[in-house]
């Protein structure tokens, strides 16, 4: 896939990348870091672009923990439920046997009984 030269303007400040993700795509993380770094230059109006971009950094780490971790989480759910049902439908497996079995039983106790009458 061919990289793609990006014009940026974050905070009032231009930048070019190179990226493999679409150009769409970039253009509206950038849109997203320039409003909240705007938002935080707005809030602290004696803050540097530096620091809003540090706190929106560590917003973002924020929120990816939390996601990955919730992300995890949903894995192991998923990971206990498919073991569940894999062992619920090996007892049913074996019910089925055993029905069998019993049907079996059932025929032959008919055939005695009508043997011996």
């Amino acid at each position: 896939m061919p990289l793609n030269k990006i014009k940026l303007n974050i905070a009032g400040s231009s930048y070019t990348i190179n990226s493999m993700d679409s150009e769409e795509h970039v253009l509206n993380i950038a849109k997203t870091l320039d409003q909240d770094m705007r938002q935080v230059l707005e809030q602290s109006p004696s803050a540097s672009v530096t620091a809003a971009a540090v706190l929106c950094a560590m917003t973002y780490l924020d929120k990816l923990e939390k996601s990955t971790k919730g992300a995890d989480n949903m894995r192991l759910q998923i990971k206990q439920y498919l073991e569940e049902a894999n062992k619920a439908r090996y007892e049913a497996e074996k019910v089925k046997i055993e029905l069998e079995k019993l049907k079996v039983d059932i025929q032959y106790l008919k055939s005695q009984r009508g043997n011996n009458e």
